[in-house]
């Protein structure tokens, strides 16, 4: 009702045959046309309007606009609503009659300000389409403005242009170059019309297709648009725009379908009330938060970012939060790091790590600095290993002594690569990874779970993304999640964090209504579900920080800007999660149920052996967040006896739709065999005791599905996708009773070789050695996760097997660790020494000398590894430089190491003359790898 109230009083006014406030008093002509149409429709109406202009404003100087108030808006020598007469601007400036002498002399500027539409919005829903469809018609400055008591959007471009033409007292430039001014102005005034009438014109289109232009409207729109002469106007306003900012970010995003709501689970969000410290200092973006143990109690650690209290600029502050007694303080400390935002900072032990970031547009940060949170001191590190690039927008997730970083943005630049920090002794290591590799972004979002890395959405500098990813630190490998439900919109700048089994996704760009809710994943069904957040409307969760203290889920900052309308930010708040577990079973909303199933349908599984019924009340289809899962459903059923081995035996045509529904519950048994009968006509598929008891037990209804029939006798193969996404694990049941399925006992049982990893085979080998020799089982957690090969020598990581006492049974234990890899030759890294040859200091622990062969980009490098350290970093670079054309060029390689770019070059060219400085002083640095390299050579 409210905005219904406010939309008659403003269209009443502009009813009103008074003069309105502004200077000219009155509605531009030009745009009538384009707010009568914004009027009419039931969910906006306009507040203020300009339709562009070009003027001369005479600005006063500093002290005389103390002193009146009224002067310091300025007074216009000339202003013009259409195409600027250089004859008129000329004659405003250079008039015949001199004017008369004045104390103070006043600047003139020559302006051009284009259309500016300020637009009160029903709901967010209805300024998100506005703003949308005003970017795409070439107002790309347009967002919204406020989004809390009222939803304003700004319509606007940047085509602008603001030129000093001296003063009152003396004009500085020439008569031409006014002309040239006008000239430069009416095109861009002819520019400004274009967009206008086509984004007037895109907008009937739309509106035209909902019903809304010629719809019926309200009286006061509808007389209105009968006398759009008498509208008025009022003159453009400062605002603040709250919508996306982000490069590259489109309002539209190019997302899929997301989770449907739920309207019986909703979660409220409350406002901290701060205590101590002002809480404008929280007015942050781009900043980092950590949740800390200090005082016995849960705190959060707050650094950096863009925002605070005054002048807005990037901070490095170390602001300590606790969200119990909403108090904050800020921590005296020395020696900080330099002011920052789009920086990761991760708590390992009582210490924070802060990586990277930007200090501004040019000067984007790889240093690494530590805050002790027990004698609040910071400290910059001097990590080794691999070089860390700079970057700012990543993320990084801790995972025991490890700190995983993915991705980011230098410059132009965007990282796909992933480092890995090990803090117990600060070197840097870039992941050789495999598996289904995520592509290169920034703006994403990454959280540890179990010995996972979840890492979802971003920008590519294209799109918004919305791929889920997941890293595992054993297999160092990566992996597409495949999940049940629709997961969430693509997006980026978002938070994300992990509560009990779930992963939730909050906020981000672009800037949605249902981007402020909260999308969870449960971990142990692998689906998707949506909760609503209660006053939604009056924050923007963009670039926020969200920490889990107990079951609260505490949000620091997020905000948005504009280059036209200024920022804006979100007050600390926090939301309780405690409902979740109760809402875990919540039914999804009516759009997403199977339409062949749209009745509630009641199903019986007796008991085994209490001969009881359960009855199961359900109203959806399955795959999209069930209400009653499979297992708790077997359960209820009752242990079976006398366990056997089944099969299920299906038509091969059926196959791949019954594998399908097999894995998608967890009825197929891996670890036996699939197997065709001997007629070829059937498929027998093992499945566990659950099924069994499911299938054999379960009142199968006929009418499951009136297609079925026609389905089982196409010969076109089933669509076996569409049916996974349609229907839960009953009428799975169903459909592959109907399609024939029937149950046998596996007499045969041959049972599936599992593959088994390295590390489960070395850990089990060693348990069995630490066992027979009475040591602690606490020793295997020191066992590697991960090696390298240089050549044929594995090199195990320096913080595997550090415990002295490793050394005691060395003779039996480096034997089994080289059978389990398969290598006649093991060795463990030593810390690269810091000095200017970075010398190696790898340990030979079982096999002959060091000197390996080891072969990369088809080149074969030779050296002593116990003596040289080998770079696998720049990989692209060795590759870059052996193709740059240095025909009859002198190269000289100052830095040649063991040649790893002067072999790439000899490679590719015959005739090249590599020089060496042999200076006494290098000579006796460099003595083994010059001996090296020219071997190599």
């Amino acid at each position: 009702m409210e905005f219904e109230k406010r939309k008659a009083a403003a269209l009443a006014s502009l009813g009103c045959s008074e003069t309105d406030k502004s200077p000219k008093g009155s509605l531009d002509a030009p745009i009538v046309p384009l707010l009568t149409t914004i009027n009419h429709h039931p969910s906006y109406f306009t507040t203020s309007s300009c339709s562009g202009r070009i003027s001369i404003l005479s600005q006063p100087p500093a002290a005389a606009a103390a002193k009146n108030k009224k002067a310091r808006g300025g007074t216009w020598l000339y202003i013009s609503h259409d195409p600027a007469d250089p004859d008129s601007v000329l004659s405003s400036l250079f008039p015949a009659e001199p004017r008369p002498n004045q104390c103070d002399s006043s600047e003139l500027v020559f302006r051009f300000e284009p259309l500016i539409v300020a637009v009160d919005c029903r709901d967010l829903s209805a300024a998100q389409l506005l703003v949308s469809t005003a970017i795409a018609c070439g107002f790309r400055e347009s967002g919204i403005t406020s989004a809390s008591k009222r939803v304003i959007v700004a319509i606007r471009c940047s085509i602008r242009m603001e030129v000093p033409l001296g003063d009152t007292r003396e004009i500085v430039v020439s008569r031409e170059y006014v002309k040239f001014l006008v000239g430069v102005a009416n095109e861009k005034m002819e520019a400004n019309r274009r967009r206008t009438e086509k984004f007037h014109q895109t907008l009937r289109t739309i509106w035209s297709s909902e019903g809304e232009v010629n719809g019926a409207g309200d009286e006061k729109t509808e007389s209105v648009s009968r006398d759009a002469e008498s509208l008025k106007e009022c003159e453009c306003e400062t605002v603040t725009c709250v919508g996306s900012s982000e490069a590259g970010a489109s309002l539209d995003g190019n997302a899929r379908d997301g989770p449907a709501v739920h309207q019986d689970c909703s979660l409220s969000i409350t406002p901290l009330k701060i205590l101590g410290e002002p809480h404008e200092k929280l007015f942050l973006w781009g900043h980092s938060a950590c949740t800390v143990d200090r005082r016995n109690r849960e705190e959060l650690l707050v650094f950096g970012g863009f925002g605070g209290m005054g002048r807005h600029a990037r901070r490095n502050d170390c602001l300590l939060l606790d969200p119990s007694f909403c108090t904050l303080e800020t921590i005296a400390v020395r020696s900080a790091p330099s002011p920052r935002m789009g920086h990761t900072a991760s708590v390992v032990g009582d210490q924070m790590f802060v990586i990277g970031g930007r200090t501004d547009p040019l000067n984007i940060l790889s240093d690494v600095w530590v805050f002790n949170t027990a004698t609040n001191e910071w400290k910059l590190l001097n990590c080794n290993g691999h070089v860390f690039p700079p970057r700012h927008r990543h993320s990084a997730a801790v995972l025991g002594l490890k700190i995983f970083v993915y991705g980011g943005v230098n410059n132009e630049s965007i990282c796909s690569s992933c480092f890995i920090l090990d803090t117990s002794n600060l070197c840097w290591e870039e992941c050789a990874v495999g598996g289904d590799q995520p592509c290169a972004r920034h703006s994403h979002s990454m959280v540890a779970y179990g010995s996972k890395v979840f890492m979802f959405g971003g920008y590519d500098g294209e799109k918004a993304l919305g791929d889920l990813h997941s890293f595992d630190i054993q297999a160092c490998a990566w992996q597409r999640e495949k999940t049940l439900g629709k997961g969430p919109h693509a997006r980026f700048s978002h938070s994300m964090f992990v509560y009990k089994h779930y992963i939730g996704i909050i906020g981000g760009c672009p800037v949605k209504q249902h981007l402020q809710e909260l999308s969870l994943l449960d971990l142990q069904l692998q689906s998707w579900k949506l909760v609503t957040l209660n006053s939604v409307s009056r924050y923007l969760f963009v670039r926020t920080t969200v920490n889990i203290v107990g079951d609260d889920l505490v949000v620091i900052g997020g905000g948005a800007s504009c280059y036209a309308f200024g920022t804006n930010f979100s007050e600390p708040m926090k939301i309780n999660l405690i409902r979740l577990d109760s809402s875990s079973h919540s039914r999804l909303s009516d759009g997403d149920k199977h339409p062949c199933r749209q009745g509630e349908v009641t199903e019986e599984i007796h008991g085994l052996h209490q001969g009881q019924g359960l009855r199961l009340k359900h109203a959806q289809s399955l795959g999209e967040n069930s209400d009653l899962k499979f297992e708790e459903a077997i359960n209820m059923v009752g242990p079976q006896t006398n366990p056997m081995n089944w099969l299920l035996q299906v038509e091969r045509n059926l196959a791949k739709l019954a594998k399908d529904l097999l894995k998608k519950f967890g009825w197929l048994d891996m670890g036996r065999k699939v197997y065709a009968c001997e007629d070829g006509t059937h498929i027998c598929f093992p499945v566990t005791e659950k099924f069994y008891a499911l299938y054999e037990k379960q009142d199968h209804r006929a009418d499951v599905f009136e297609e079925l029939n026609v389905l089982c006798s196409s010969k076109q193969p089933l669509e076996s996708d569409v049916l996974l996404n349609q229907n839960r694990w009953s009428a799975a049941l169903n459909l592959l009773k109907q399609g024939g399925a029937s149950t046998l006992v596996d007499r045969i049982g041959e049972v599936r070789k599992v593959a088994r990893s390295p590390y489960v085979v070395m850990r089990e080998a060693v348990a069995v050695l630490v066992k027979q020799r009475g040591l602690s089982e606490e020793l295997l957690e020191q066992l590697p996760t991960r090696w390298e090969r240089l050549g044929d020598i594995v090199v195990l990581p320096e913080t595997s097997f550090k415990d002295p006492i490793w050394e005691t049974i060395g003779e039996e234990l480096w034997p089994i660790i080289a059978k389990v890899l398969n290598t006649r030759r093991l060795a463990r890294q030593g810390y690269v020494a810091r000095t200017s040859t970075r010398d190696s200091a790898l340990k030979i622990l079982f096999g002959d000398d060091g000197w390996v062969a080891h072969r990369e980009n088809g080149i074969l490098y030779s050296f002593d590894a116990t003596k040289c350290m080998f770079s696998w970093g720049n990989l692209s670079e060795k590759l870059r430089m052996a193709c740059l054309d240095c025909r009859g060029e002198v190269v000289v390689d100052l830095f040649a190491g063991i040649g790893y770019f002067v072999l790439p070059f000899l490679v590719r060219y015959d005739q090249l003359l590599f020089t060496f400085n042999l200076a006494v002083g290098i000579m006796k640095m460099k003595k083994m790898r010059f001996f090296i390299i020219s071997r190599n050579i």
